[in-house]
């Protein structure tokens, strides 16, 4: 790989998805007769391996898996030895001779005390090895140091190797947004939890209190269905589940309403077997069925029905969740799910959010109402989701 095109390509890698980097890694892995001229074939090669350093820069400089992305950025520059010095002074090595974390460290905290990428001499009496430092700046402030060594240290391992840190701080960066999304998913897990406490809790406890003396049984029947949901409603762990566990949940719920209700309430369900395994958000369907009751059948003096549905739809599975209640005006319902929380069918726009920022935009939920006609709530959830399997969470 020529210097000019290392340098050239370290200049893009920050505005360059890791999609598209792993898309190009994997061309490389097929064989490079078809990728071109030299300079081509370089530019995939440095790619490939930034697509591999990446995820181990996400947790912070200080984790321990910061070596392995220490081990590619060599390889990236070309380099005979590469360091990533922490602002806690902790050192991710690779590379030969050994002994050079100490220098690495001096580097460090002569380039912290710049702010600007520096070249430095021989670091030891025993070898004629140079080393170039580049801050890694997030947010105006530097939180670590990348660290060259080579002989001599050349005009374009100096730009290069400030290209790698700017690179290096985007990945720290995107680290800090992804642990953001999770602490989001579970305030707005808390917010899901909150909202079914205060309402349902004691409906339902007056509901099971109606019936102690005058049908125990169904009492009891009645105490064993409000144990069961209310441990999964408020389990800690995953937020992630299956639609055959959620569906266990929402048919304790619905046994627990029907003790309110009566005859009522009535619910139709109609799901496909081959859907029970697919992985869903946890607590996005019981959500909606708790507010089509509350929201569509209560207000009425009637009660009604609620259809729920899931079925196969090829890469993905549809659910539906739909009651013949008061329903409401579509423009007040665009306001609902765009309006700060205002303790109104809050878990319906919870469970949209939610939606979206897993699938994208045009992942979130999908309302048909209008007033006097009902509600249709429609979400769809990709079948393969290896990342977000319930057993791992």
């Amino acid at each position: 790989m020529t210097d000019v095109v290392l340098a050239a390509v370290l200049g893009v890698l920050g505005g360059i998805a890791l999609t598209v980097l792993l898309l190009l890694a994997r061309r490389l892995a097929r064989g490079a007769a078809d990728l071109g001229s030299e300079g081509e074939q370089a530019a995939l090669r440095a790619l490939h391996h930034a697509s591999l350093a990446a995820p181990h820069l996400r947790a912070g400089l200080s984790a321990p898996e910061v070596v392995k992305a220490a081990r590619h950025l060599r390889v990236l520059l070309g380099s005979a030895a590469v360091a990533i010095v922490a602002d806690d002074d902790t050192v991710s090595f690779d590379g030969a001779p050994d002994g050079l974390e100490a220098a690495a460290v001096r580097i460090a905290s002569r380039v912290r005390e710049s702010g600007r990428r520096q070249v430095f001499p021989s670091q030891a009496a025993d070898d004629h090895l140079e080393g170039v430092g580049a801050p890694i700046v997030v947010d105006g402030h530097v939180i670590g140091v990348v660290v060259a060594f080579a002989a001599p240290v050349r005009a374009a391992l100096v730009r290069a190797a400030e290209e790698v840190a700017d690179w290096c701080a985007a990945q720290v960066e995107l680290g800090g947004l992804d642990a953001s999304r999770t602490q989001l998913a579970e305030a707005e897990l808390r917010s899901l939890r909150a909202q079914i406490s205060p309402h349902f809790i004691y409906n339902a406890l007056t509901a099971i209190a109606s019936f102690i003396t005058t049908d125990p049984a169904r009492a009891r029947d009645l105490v064993l269905e409000f144990a069961d949901f209310t441990r999964y409603s408020f389990r800690r762990q995953g937020e992630f589940t299956t639609v055959a566990d959620e569906l266990e949940s929402i048919r304790s719920y619905l046994e627990l309403e029907r003790a309110r209700f009566g005859e009522r309430l009535r619910v139709t369900l109609q799901i496909a077997p081959e859907t029970l395994a697919t992985v869903i958000p946890f607590l996005s369907v019981q959500p909606l069925v708790e507010n089509a009751v509350r929201h569509g059948l209560e207000p009425g003096e009637g009660g009604g029905e609620i259809r729920i549905a899931s079925r196969d739809e090829g890469t993905h599975t549809e659910i539906t969740v739909e009651d013949d209640g008061i329903g409401m005006d579509p423009d007040a319902l665009r306001s609902t799910l765009t309006a700060a929380d205002d303790g109104l069918h809050v878990g319906l726009r919870n469970v949209d959010t939610r939606l979206r920022q897993l699938y994208g935009a045009d992942g979130g939920l999908v309302v048909e109402t209008n007033t006097g006609a009902g509600t249709l709530v429609r979400m769809r959830v990709p079948k393969s989701q290896p990342l977000n399997d319930p057993d791992n969470d």
